[in-house]
Order: C-alpha cells, then sequence, then structure tokens
C-alpha cells in the first residue's frame, strides 16, 4: 500500500487546482453530513462524491492522449488517499463511503498503473480500517457491477486484489463468505479473460491476481481445523478446476502468439495446489474427485450453484492433460503420470470414466486445438494395448459409461471433421477406433448406430460406416474360427459373432439411401456417405450369398424388391438426370460433378445386377 507521507507526485498544475479545490470541498461536506447523522443529506453528498469521481475518470478514459486529463485523475486519486488516511476522519465516514467508493476508485486503474496503484491503496485502507464481512460484500458487489457494464481487466484487478487481503482478515464463517465470493470472482475472471484483446500482459496480471485469492483460502484452511478445513479445501479445490477451465479458455484469444509452454510456470501454480485439496490426477481424470468434493461442498438446494463455475469436470480433465503436457507441471501436482496411465490401461472401468471425463475437452468450441492434441495423445495412450478383442465380451458391461462414450466419440468426430491438422485428424480416428474397441460388442454396433443417424458430414458418416464393415469382418472371422473349431461347442460365442450380422445394419444403409425425410439423398452434399452405404450393402449381399446364410435377412425377395424399388432405381434416375445435365457442360465444376458421381454410379449399377440376379433366381 502506498504511504501517504511517501508518495510523491508533481505539484498540481493550475488547470487542476479548482479541480482538486471542488473535491475538497464535496469530501468535506460528506464528512459533516456524515458525522451529523442526516442520512438523507449523505447519501446526496456521498452521491456527489461518486459523481464527481466518476467525471474524472470518464475524462481520462476517454482521451487517453490527454496529459491533463491523466493528471487530474492521479491528483484527484492521490487527494482522495490522503483524505481517508486522515487520523482525524471519523469512523462513521470511513464506513459509509467504504460502501460507495470502491467501484468509482477501480476505475481510474484504466488511466495508469500510478492510477491502480492508488485505487489499490485506497481499497487497502477500507480493509484496513472497516469490517471484514462487510468489505467482503462490497467489494463483491462493485466486481459484478463492474463485470456487467466496464470491460476491462485493469479495472477490476484492485477488486480481486482486495478480495484476497479481505478474505485472509475473516473472524468466522469462512466456508459460507468465501463460498459466496467464489461465483463472482469466476464470473468476472470469466468475462474479463475474454475481453483482454489478446494482451498476454493484462491477461498474466489478471490470473496471478486469482491465483493469490487461491493462496488466500489456502492460508485460512491451514489455519482451520476439522470439517470447516475439509469444506474449505474442497472449495479451494473447485476454485482451482475453475481457473484451469478459464485459463485454457483465454488462451483462445492469444494462441496465434503465444505457445503453451509459454503458460507453464502459471501453471505450475496452479498444480502445486491439489495436492492440499486432496485431490489426485487418477480422481481427476476419472471424476471421482470431482464428485466428492462436489458433495461436500453442495446443500441439497444448491444443485446449479457451480454453474457459475462453468463445467467443473473440464476443469479436472484439464489439470491432468497440462501434465501430460509438461513433466514441471506433473511435479508441481506431485504425481507420476505413468502410474496414472498404467492404471487406467489395465483397469477398463477407470478407463471408461477417463474416456468420459476427456469428452469435456474434445467438445469443448473454446479451446485451441494444441490441448486437443495432447489429449488425444493421452486418450491413445490408455488405450494402448487393451483395443485387443476378446472372443467372449459378454461379461463386460458398460451400460452406466454408455452416454459418456458416446458423447465423447461423437466430440471426436467433430475434430476428424474441423481440425486443419491432417496428424491431429489421423489421431483422432485411431482414438475413436481404440475406444470403439473397447466397448462390449453388445454395445458397440448401437453406439456405432447412434454416431451415424446423429451425423451431418456425409464423409463422416462414410467413415463411420466402413468402420461397421470392419466390424462385420471381424465378426466372420471370428465365427468361421470358431465353427471349424471341433473344441468349441459354445453357442454363445457364436451368438457373439454374429451381433453385427443382424438387420440393424440394413437400416443404416436405408438411412443414407433413402433418408428419413424421403426421396432419393442429395448427391452433392452426401455423396461419400451414399458411396460407402452402396459398398456396406454389396458387401453384404456377396457375403451371405456365398455363405449361404442370412443374418441381416438381405436375401429375403421382399428385402430384396423393396431394396430395388425403394433405394437404388430412385438413385438410379436421380444418377442418371445429374449426368445428363453436365454433359453440355464443360467447365471445371461440371467435371469435378462427373468425377465424384462415377464411383457412386459403378457401384450403385453393380448392386443393381447383384439384386435382379437375386430375384431372378427367388421364389
Amino acid at each position: 500500500m502506498l504511504a501517504a507521507e511517501s508518495t510523491e507526485l508533481p505539484g498540481p498544475s493550475s488547470s487542476s487546482k479548482p479541480l482538486l479545490l471542488r473535491l475538497q470541498e464535496t469530501l468535506t461536506s460528506c464528512s459533516r453530513s456524515i458525522e451529523s447523522g442526516d442520512d438523507d443529506q449523505s447519501k446526496v453528498t456521498v452521491s456527489n462524491l461518486v459523481n464527481f469521481l466518476d467525471s474524472v475518470s470518464d475524462a481520462a478514459v476517454s482521451k487517453p492522449e490527454n496529459e491533463d486529463a491523466k493528471n487530474n485523475a492521479l491528483e484527484v486519486l492521490s487527494e482522495t488517499y490522503r483524505f481517508l488516511c486522515s487520523p482525524s476522519l471519523d469512523q462513521s465516514v470511513i464506513d459509509a463511503l467504504s460502501f460507495e467508493l470502491p467501484k468509482p476508485v477501480s476505475k481510474f486503474s484504466v488511466v495508469s498503473s500510478e492510477c491502480s496503484e492508488f485505487a489499490r491503496s485506497i481499497i487497502n485502507q477500507f480493509i484496513e480500517t472497516c469490517s471484514p464481512r462487510d468489505m467482503l460484500s462490497i467489494l463483491c458487489e462493485a466486481l459484478a457491477s463492474l463485470n456487467e457494464t466496464f470491460k476491462s481487466t485493469a479495472c477490476v484487478s484492485p477488486l480481486l486484489s482486495g478480495l484476497s487481503k479481505v478474505i485472509l482478515s475473516i473472524k468466522r464463517r469462512h466456508f459460507e463468505q468465501v463460498k459466496v465470493t467464489i461465483p463472482v470472482i469466476i464470473m468476472a475472471l470469466k468475462t474479463m479473460s475474454l475481453e483482454s484483446d489478446g494482451d498476454i500482459t493484462e491477461l498474466e496480471n489478471l490470473f496471478e491476481t486469482a491465483i493469490g485469492i487461491a493462496d488466500s483460502i489456502h492460508s485460512v484452511s491451514v489455519k482451520l481445523e476439522g470439517i470447516a478445513s475439509e469444506k474449505l479445501r474442497s472449495l479451494l479445490g473447485l476454485y482451482i478446476l475453475g481457473l484451469y477451465i478459464l485459463q485454457a479458455k483465454a488462451l483462445v484469444s492469444v494462441s496465434t502468439t503465444y505457445k503453451l509452454s509459454s503458460w507453464l510456470p502459471m501453471t505450475s501454480k496452479l498444480a502445486s495446489f491439489l495436492p492440499y485439496c486432496g485431490l489426485s490426477y487418477l480422481g481427476l481424470i476419472t471424476g471421482s474427485d470431482v464428485d466428492q468434493m462436489t458433495k461436500i461442498v453442495l446443500e441439497e438446494d444448491e444443485d446449479d450453484y457451480f454453474s457459475y463455475l462453468s463445467n467443473v469436470n473440464l476443469g479436472a480433465s484439464l489439470s491432468v492433460i497440462w501434465g501430460q503436457i509438461s513433466d514441471e507441471v506433473s511435479q508441481a501436482a506431485k504425481e507420476d503420470l505413468n502410474v496414472v496411465k498404467d492404471e487406467l490401461q489395465n483397469n477398463q472401468t477407470k478407463r471408461w470414466q477417463a474416456i468420459g471425463m476427456l469428452k469435456h475437452i474434445f467438445s469443448s468450441c473454446d479451446l485451441p486445438w494444441e490441448l486437443k492434441r495432447h489429449s488425444i495423445d493421452f486418450l491413445l495412450c490408455i488405450t494402448n494395448g487393451n483395443n485387443s478383442r476378446k472372443l467372449d465380451d459378454g461379461d463386460s458391461d458398460c451400460s452406466c459409461y454408455v452416454t459418456s462414450l458416446f458423447s465423447a466419440l461423437q466430440a471426436l468426430t467433430v475434430v476428424i471433421v474441423y481440425a486443419s491438422d491432417s496428424v491431429l485428424r489421423r489421431n483422432a480416428f485411431d482414438a475413436i477406433k481404440r475406444v470403439l474397441a473397447d466397448i462390449p460388442t453388445s454395445q458397440r454396433f448401437d453406439i456405432l448406430k447412434a454416431l451415424i443417424t446423429n451425423c451431418d458430414s456425409s464423409s463422416m458418416i462414410a467413415i463411420l460406416l466402413d468402420l461397421v464393415r470392419e466390424e462385420m469382418r471381424f465378426e466372420r472371422s471370428r465365427r468361421t474360427s470358431i465353427e471349424t473349431d471341433e473344441v468349441s461347442k459354445d453357442n454363445n460365442k457364436v451368438s457373439q459373432t454374429t451381433l453385427f450380422w443382424s438387420a440393424s445394419v440394413l437400416e443404416l444403409v436405408e438411412f443414407v439411401l433413402r433418408p428419413p425425410k424421403g426421396g432419393p439423398p442429395v448427391l452433392q452434399d452426401s455423396g461419400d456417405g451414399v458411396l460407402s452405404a452402396l459398398n456396406l450393402y454389396r458387401f453384404v449381399l456377396i457375403t451371405e450369398s456365398a455363405e449361404k446364410t442370412n443374418y441381416t435377412g438381405v436375401l429375403f425377395k421382399d428385402k430384396l424388391q423393396k431394396v430395388y424399388n425403394e433405394w437404388l432405381l430412385p438413385l438410379r434416375t436421380l444418377v442418371t438426370a445429374i449426368a445428363t445435365g453436365n454433359e453440355s457442360d464443360h467447365d471445371g465444376l461440371a467435371i469435378d460433378t462427373v468425377c465424384a458421381l462415377n464411383p457412386v454410379e459403378l457401384v450403385l449399377y453393380r448392386c443393381i445386377e447383384l439384386v435382379e440376379e437375386k430375384l431372378k433366381h427367388s421364389t
């Protein structure tokens, strides 16, 4: 804090003398009205003071090149500070002004670093001389108000710094008061980090201040004992995870010029809080630690409390991925990430839980691609060696995790569709295959079907249909092996090899070739999916015919007739019309259309031939 007697300022300019005189008169008027006990008059004089301060700061902010306006702001702020430090000032005056001045003086921080220091000093003076409980609510109210109206990281910094100090001054009911404060802090940090305009210095200062608040909560918690300390540690843990989220999202605004490695020192500071909060990498990546913290902190009627903290599961996942990025971070968290990976590789249930947690990173639109790349690398690592398909996986049941596994896979498909980096797309595809292989066969088809029917990208639908075909090839190979094994007579093992060979696979083909909205597909938008669907149908028809089986029902006459009349012929009409329309055009677009149509046309006519041949010999 600045000392009044040691603060060196330039002497008042001739232009600032009337301004300082007016300020002194206003301050004196406030003091007299407050001391007299005239509440109505006090409100008027305090309001006049606030309006005066706002006018001075607004003048300086609106004309940043005006040196006189800057000097006026600095002199007004310093004079206000001197007034508040006067030993003869009545406590009632300080208390009354403490309710109104933190917000207007914080606005001066935008003018200059000197003004920011005086704003901090004024707020610190209030903290030292007023009730900590009152100052906590006053600063929170000012922070929330500025968050809505004044989008500048500079103006919230004195308030955040003040909160870190006032938390240390609280005498009782620490958990309850900090709990109310944290959502306000998080919302302010969220808004300001998105308003930084890529200014890395502002972001660093903002998060340094936020970590200072974490230090204060930690210091208070250390002094407490018993349940109160445990609850405060859990609250601190959730706050730290919230900071991980905000930090990662703030990276987007500076990612073009600022590398992830530049954030490692700050991330290491965040990681150093995890052991004290009782948080482990394994507990965070499986979600068990988050559940435990939430259970401790939340009351029955506070289900939406941590909506202020966004998705705390995202923060938990990110905290582990930062350990994947840097050994420095994992060491700060006192973790050996290799031990965590080994545990996940060898424990399928925990691996499913981890995949479900990683979905929060894959599905976030606000994270840098670099963080998603490291997350996919982590996923590939924990599924390494565990994607070998067992002959009988009937004992495995992931029913409780189907929804989260589906969400993770769906998010990975988005990475494949939208990522510009070919290596990232390829790794995401490998991750999809490994996760699918880790899911019991009895649920794998349902998940693949849901991915296909909920996908908007024709190219991605084609990829997923090709995965279905690969699954069918693998089942066919297993079935052949079982049926030729004279020792094995286990019907359950045989049934496990026909889960993909069912009528449901034809429903997937129909979904593409005869969309739910009716009519043939729009080839310009869905050519890749159509080609893959035709190839899948041809594969099923040829295989069932050659092996004299009919698991899918593809050889039933009524099914053949339906496919011929409702899928293939309308598609042939459409293909013919497009080809005819492009015969007379010789521009680049027409040539591209014909080239894209040729593979579809070839497979379509082959399917028509096969169906006509089957219909000819069917009874």
